[in-house]
């Protein structure tokens, strides 16, 4: 697992009372009915906050390393998906080298107007909420991209079958989430905080997706051939208030409706002290980011292998520890020697 350190200086002073997790004017003017409807909130105010590209740090990274990721692919790609655009974050990267057209899709009407978008390939804009059915044409895409945009979507598995239905047969899905590491060293700061001030604790970070589940829960939808790595990205504040400003102006605070609607100012002078006695430096804190890298398949009929008839193997098992002395005293030419007359043998056999 590699690991990359990034540094962020933040430029505003977020009070101990306005925690960026806790978004108090939703709950005063009682509009959030859903985490869906509050995360939209979130989005909607972050794409029109003049400052927002100050925040766009770590999804540009993220997005340009998911960019890079499509040259891997060595077949001609047309028509893609880019599911959850942001603020074009992968968009921007992707030339006519990995695509002829890209579609750019989010469910902020804000952020999608605010989208970087390719330079020299066509590009179509239209909103689309992952937790709906798509509104799109089944078997219309080459390929379909996701960066840190599925892990608020509720209704997971039935997203990636919408992905499976609008991928062309052999379309690829690639796709980055946050893993369940992330933010470990902020949850476990509020949880001790919250226990010594309040004597108990609420989830102010929102769960992640284990990397152990993606890949059952991929192949449940219907997808082959996956491969599934992870990476860290570390960024360093100056101290946990600039981290949860950060993480309001990327629409990334929590937006679980039943969480609390206040946390107190002691609790979060305690828990900035637990944050940098447990994983402070001398130059501030750190805040890792683990991020899971998937990419799958939809099957192709056409290709699916078929499997070979039983007794049908040409060479015995039991012969292989052979292998190493032969190649010891003769080389490779001794190794290929004895593997055909293997097979004539096996061959001769066969016919008496």
């Amino acid at each position: 697992m590699s690991q990359r350190l990034m540094h962020r200086t933040a430029q505003r002073f977020v009070s101990p009372c306005g925690c960026a997790f806790v978004d108090n004017g939703l709950f005063r003017q009682g509009l959030p009915a859903s985490v869906r409807q509050c995360k939209l909130l979130q989005r909607e105010r972050a794409a029109r906050n003049p400052d927002v590209a100050v925040f766009d740090y770590l999804k540009e990274e993220v997005g340009y390393r998911l960019s890079d990721r499509i040259l891997d692919i060595k077949r001609e790609l047309k028509v893609g998906l880019d599911l959850g655009c942001g603020r074009g974050y992968v968009a921007k990267n992707i030339t006519d080298v990995e695509l002829r057209h890209l579609y750019m899709s989010d469910f902020s009407p804000a952020m999608l107007e605010a989208a970087q978008t390719p330079e020299n390939i066509g590009f179509t804009k239209i909103l689309i909420d992952e937790e709906q059915k798509f509104p799109l044409e089944s078997k219309l895409f080459d390929l379909v991209i996701s960066n840190l945009n599925l892990h608020w979507v509720n209704n997971l598995p039935q997203c990636l079958k919408e992905i499976r239905r609008v991928l062309k047969e052999d379309g690829a899905f690639l796709a980055s989430m946050f893993g369940g590491d992330t933010l470990f060293e902020l949850r476990s700061s509020l949880v001790l905080a919250e226990l010594e001030r309040e004597g108990g604790f609420s989830p102010h970070v929102s769960p992640f997706t284990e990397i152990r589940d993606i890949g059952g829960l991929l192949n449940q939808c219907g997808f082959t051939m996956l491969t599934i790595d992870t990476d860290e990205i570390t960024v360093g504040y100056p101290s946990l208030f600039e981290l949860m400003w950060d993480l309001q102006g990327m629409a990334e605070n929590n937006a679980g409706v039943s969480r609390k609607p206040h946390l107190h100012r002691d609790t979060l002078l305690a828990a900035s002290a637990i944050y940098q006695e447990m994983y402070g430096k001398e130059e501030g804190i750190p805040a890792t980011f683990q991020i899971i890298y998937m990419i799958g398949w939809k099957p192709d009929p056409k290709q699916v292998a078929s499997q070979a008839e039983r007794g049908s193997g040409q060479v015995s098992l039991k012969d292989l520890h052979k292998l190493d002395n032969i190649i010891q005293e003769s080389g490779m030419e001794g190794r290929i020697k004895f593997v055909k007359d293997m097979i004539e043998d096996n061959d001769k056999n066969k016919k008496n």
